[in-house]
C-alpha cells in the first residue's frame, strides 16, 4: 500500500493533477493505518488507473469493521474526491480525442453507463420537443425537466427520467414550472429545434428564463436552465450536473461555475465544447454513432465516473425490482392520475403491437383503474389474467 500512496510523486503529473493528488494524500492520513493493511498487488502507472485502484480499496477493500464512527466520514469523502478526480481525468481527455476514441470509450463503458437505458429516454424526448411544455401532461413535462415520480409508469417510461441532470432538488423551479410552464415554453421558443443556434438565440432564451422569476421571490437557477436547454437541443447544450460541475470545469480549464454564471456557461461550458475536435468531426459509422451525433453535447456527462452499480440505481430499474403490491390494505400508498395522464399513458402502452384487440377493448376500464394509481403495467397484467 505505501508504493501505492506514494507512486504519483514518479508520475509526470500537471499542476492540477499534482493539486488533486495532494489533496487526496492529506484526507488519507487520518485513515493510513487502516489503508496499509490492505494488501495491494496492482500499481498502475498512470494516474487515472492509479485513483481507480486506490478507489477500489477505499470503496470494497478496507476493513470497515476496524474504522472508528468519526473515521467513516473521511473514508467517505476519499471516495468522493477519487470520484471527483476520475470524473476530471476522464473528461479531461475530450480536450484532444479524436472521435473515433470517443465513440469508442462510450461503447466499452456502456453497460455501466446505462446507456441504452439513456438512449430511450432521449428517444422519449425527442417525440416531445414540438409539444407545447403547457400542453404535455404532467409526467412527460417533468420527464422533459428531469424529475423523477412515482407516476412514472415502467409501462410507458422506460428509463429514469433524471439521467443527465436530476433536477429533482430545485424546489424554486419546480414551483415556477408548475405554476407557468408558458412563461418557460416562450424561454425554449427562442432556441430553434434546428440548425444553427447563436449567441443571441441563446441570450433571448435567458432573458426570458430570468423573467419567468421575476413576479417570485425564487431566484433562478443555472443547472435547471441547462437541463432545458439540453433536452431542447442535445446536439448543442451540455446539462451541467451539480455534484460533477467542478470536475468538468476543471477538465476544460475553465474557472468553476457558480449556479447564476448564465453569461460564462454559454461562452466557456457551450463554446469550448463545440471546439472540441471530436464534436466538430463527430460522424455516424454505425447505429451507436449515429445515436451519438444527435445528442453529441450530452458526451461529457458519459465521461463521468461510473461502475456497475450505477445501472441499478436509476429509478426505473428500481421501480422495475420494487416488490408488487399485495392489496391495497398493505397500506402502500396510491398516486392518483389526472383523467387525462391516465388516458395518455394507457393508450400509450395499449398501442404496442403485442397487445391483443380484446384487452384494447378494455381500455375504459383500465384508464379508470389508472386514474385511481394502479399502474398501467399492473392493470393491463390484471386484465390479461381475467379475460386470458
Amino acid at each position: 500500500m505505501k508504493k501505492l500512496l506514494i507512486s504519483p510523486s514518479n508520475m509526470a503529473l500537471g499542476e492540477q493533477e499534482s493539486q488533486i493528488y495532494q489533496n487526496i494524500l492529506k484526507q488519507s492520513t487520518e485513515i493510513s493505518l487502516n489503508l496499509m493493511a490492505v494488501k495491494v498487488e496492482n500499481h498502475p502507472e498512470d494516474f487515472l488507473g492509479w485513483c481507480y485502484e486506490l478507489l477500489d480499496v477505499a470503496k470494497n477493500r478496507i476493513n470497515f469493521d476496524l474504522l472508528d464512527d468519526h473515521q467513516l466520514p473521511t473514508v467517505k469523502k476519499l471516495q468522493d474526491m477519487l470520484i471527483s478526480a476520475i470524473s476530471f481525468l476522464q473528461v479531461k481527455t475530450l480536450r484532444i480525442a479524436p472521435w473515433p476514441v470517443v465513440s469508442e470509450f462510450i461503447a466499452e463503458r456502456k453497460e455501466h453507463l446505462a446507456l441504452e437505458e439513456q438512449l430511450k429516454l432521449m428517444e422519449y424526448i425527442s417525440t416531445l420537443r414540438e409539444t407545447p411544455l403547457q400542453e404535455m401532461i404532467v409526467e412527460d413535462r417533468l420527464a422533459f425537466v428531469g424529475k423523477h415520480t412515482a407516476n412514472h409508469d415502467v409501462s410507458v417510461y422506460q428509463f429514469d427520467v433524471e439521467w443527465f441532470a436530476s433536477t429533482k432538488s430545485a424546489k424554486g423551479f419546480h414551483q415556477q414550472f408548475a405554476d407557468l410552464p408558458a412563461e418557460f415554453d416562450q424561454a425554449l421558443g427562442h432556441i430553434p429545434l434546428d440548425g444553427t443556434v447563436s449567441e443571441s438565440d441563446y441570450q433571448a432564451f435567458m432573458i426570458a428564463y430570468l423573467s419567468a422569476f421575476n413576479a417570485s421571490d425564487e431566484k433562478p437557477t443555472l443547472a435547471p436552465a441547462t437541463r432545458l436547454l439540453a433536452m431542447r437541443r442535445p446536439d448543442v447544450f451540455t446539462p451541467i450536473v451539480n455534484n460533477r460541475s467542478d470536475a468538468l470545469c476543471q477538465a476544460l480549464g475553465i474557472t468553476r461555475l457558480n449556479n447564476r454564471d448564465f453569461e460564462r456557461y454559454w461562452t466557456d461550458i457551450v463554446q469550448t465544447i463545440t471546439r472540441m475536435p471530436w464534436c466538430a468531426m463527430a460522424t455516424a459509422t454505425n447505429d451507436l454513432e449515429t445515436e451519438l451525433v444527435k445528442i453529441k453535447a450530452l458526451i461529457p456527462t458519459f465521461f463521468y465516473y461510473v461502475d456497475k452499480y450505477t445501472p441499478t440505481s436509476s429509478n426505473y430499474y428500481k421501480l422495475l425490482h420494487k416488490p408488487k403490491r399485495t392489496s391495497t390494505a398493505s397500506g402502500s400508498r396510491s398516486v392518483k392520475r389526472s383523467k387525462e395522464s391516465a388516458a395518455t399513458l394507457v393508450d400509450r402502452a395499449l398501442s404496442n403491437e403485442n397487445t391483443p384487440e380484446h384487452i384494447k377493448a378494455k381500455r375504459d376500464s383500465i384508464i379508470a383503474e389508472v386514474e385511481k394509481g394502479r399502474s398501467v403495467d399492473e392493470t393491463i397484467q390484471l386484465m390479461r389474467t381475467i379475460f386470458g
